[in-house]
């Protein structure tokens, strides 16, 4: 899907994830579209390879889509991968697009996942609105 998202569009997307991370306590946000092709990143991702994090995010999303599939759901609209030192928290947004959740200890998952929930109804608004715009394009 081809989609002509403008510099405003990319400032409201950041705006939103800044404000998920600040009261989160998450310290990096990703927003990727389901090819892996990242559209936007909030935060500090130290030292990451975001390019490589956003393609293997959109082929696990692939995978754990079929994983849905075989268990009779239609998909799993989020996932989350516990680590030692790091945490990764995935939000499906529509069917195009996967926000990207790094966090450590410092905060917790319930906190997470409920500050995510808000950006990524902000953010399914968003591409709404561009979606809509495209259309006449």
């Amino acid at each position: 899907m081809n989609i002509i998202i403008s510099d405003q569009d990319i400032g409201r997307i950041e705006r939103s994830l800044d404000k998920m991370l600040s009261s989160s306590g998450a310290h990096c946000a990703l927003l990727i579209d389901r090819s892996g092709q990242l559209i936007s990143s909030s935060g500090d991702p130290s030292t990451l390879d975001v390019i490589a994090l956003s393609a293997l995010t959109a082929a696990n999303f692939g995978a754990t889509s079929e994983i849905a599939r075989l268990l009779g759901e239609d998909e799993f609209a989020l996932l989350f991968h516990k680590g030692k030192n790091e945490n990764v928290h995935f939000s499906k947004i529509g069917t195009e697009f996967i926000m990207v959740t790094l966090f450590d200890d410092r905060t917790t998952l319930g906190l997470v996942r409920l500050r995510t929930e808000k950006v990524v109804h902000e953010l399914r608004e968003i591409f709404a609105e561009i979606m809509e715009r495209n259309k006449g394009e």
